[in-house]
């Protein structure tokens, strides 16, 4: 029994010391909802350039708004590309304002 006791207080030590990791916190960001009084269309748009300035960031490229295709060709009928750009533009300018820099 002495033992056993014995081995239990010079183990427990051991057994607490790997309780010690470390753990890794992930922040993940959750998009902002667009302007209530956007269209549809515009609503669309603020999602993508808010994903589209979300890779940006994580890339580490730098802000180039006009270079994207979807702001370029945007993936509605012609009569709706301004509203679509404009939701886009608010989308990826609210995200590289609001989004923590990449860690390095």
């Amino acid at each position: 029994m002495k033992r056993a006791l014995l081995f239990l207080a010079l183990s427990a030590p051991l057994a607490l010391a790997g309780c010690g990791h470390r753990t890794e916190v992930v922040y993940q960001y959750q998009a902002p909802p667009p302007p209530v009084d956007f269209s549809a269309i515009a609503q669309q748009g603020f999602h993508d350039g808010f994903e589209a300035a979300r890779r940006d960031i994580g890339n580490n490229r730098p802000p180039r708004l006009e270079q994207h295709p979807r702001f370029r060709n945007p993936p509605v009928p012609a009569e709706a590309r301004e509203d679509y750009r404009h939701g886009f533009r608010e989308g990826y300018q609210r995200a590289m304002r609001e989004l923590p820099p990449p860690e390095r």
